[in-house]
This record gives structure tokens, sequence and C-alpha cells, in this order.
């Protein structure tokens, strides 16, 4: 038996894991299984788990029966596409700035980067806010004013989604509706 904080605390993990729309159902389930062995040692996450996942789908599935043919996320994956045309290094849910720096110092000849991590998403999942970090070739931050920055939030508004540039990131308001499939 787990307490009523941690099976609320999990199952908030497994929404936000699961409308993320990155994780697949093995790092979900990976994920879940470390946070019952933490929080919930007394419960076998091998029963739990599945049960936490398959409410997170279920609930996911009657929501995205109402969203529209386009969401937010949909315009933002277009955004991220022209930006690799563009010869801009994207990384999509990554697990810190290591990865993206990885990344960048991997591709040849990169243009910038803008990446945002799986702790980013979860917050969209709950706040409509995503935060899109974006650095040059070396890993400075933009700053306002640089053509980088400019572009990059030009194709956001041309996409319909509303961002502005504060604290050395892009914040984007944005409902995170991300089909899945599991």
């Amino acid at each position: 038996m787990i307490g009523e904080r941690a099976a609320r605390e999990l199952r908030g993990l497994a929404r936000v894991l699961v409308r993320s729309g990155y994780a697949d159902r093995a790092a979900v389930t990976a994920a879940l299984t470390e946070a019952v062995r933490e929080d919930a040692p007394s419960a076998d996450p091998a029963t739990l788990v599945p049960e936490l996942i398959d409410e997170a789908v279920a609930a996911l599935a009657a929501d995205s029966a109402d969203w529209p043919d386009e969401t937010d996320p949909d315009r933002l994956d277009v955004v991220l596409a022209e930006l690799e045309s563009l010869g801009v290094v994207v990384v999509r849910y990554c697990t810190d700035h290591h990865d993206a720096r990885q990344a960048l110092e991997a591709a040849a000849e990169p243009k910038g980067l803008v990446f945002f991590t799986d702790t980013d998403v979860w917050h969209a999942v709950d706040f409509g806010m995503l935060e899109l970090k974006v650095w040059h070739p070396d890993t400075a931050n933009v700053a306002p004013g640089e053509p980088l920055l400019d572009d990059v939030l030009a194709l956001l508004h041309e996409r319909d989604l509303p961002a502005v540039f504060d604290e050395g990131r892009i914040e984007t308001t944005l409902t995170w509706q991300r089909r899945v499939g599991y």
C-alpha cells in the first residue's frame, strides 16, 4: 500500500511522461519503475507501473478526441524542422544542456542550437509554456537584437505560437496536445 501523496505524485509523473509524446512505453516504464522504487518502496513496480501508464494513456485518449487537427506541438514541429533546414541544430526532450552541447559539438558547421529538456516539456504539459534555449555555435546564449534569436521568434510567431525572450530563453505559450501511440 502506498500513501496518498506518493500515489498522486506517481500519477502526475505518469501523466507528464505519457503526454510529453517523446518517451516511448519502455522509457516511461523505466522512469516510473525508478520512481516507484524510490517513492513507494513497498509497492510492486511490476503491478503498479502498467496501471499508472494505462491510466495516463486512457486519459490522454479521452482528451485527444476533442483536439483540433493541428495542435500547438504540431506547429512547433514545423518550426523546428524549418530551423534544422537552415542549419540550426535542434535537440528535443534532452536530459540537460550537456546533451544539447554534445549534439552541437558533433554537428558540422552549425548555425546555432535550439533545445528543450524533458522537464521543459513536463512544464508545458502542466502549465502551457515551453522554454526554448537558443545558443550560438560557440554555446553562448543569444541576446536581444541578434539575428538568430530574431529568426527563431519570427518562425514561432508565423506559426501562431506566442513567444517572448526573457532571461536567456524563449518562453513559448502553447497548449501541449501531442498525439502519442501506445
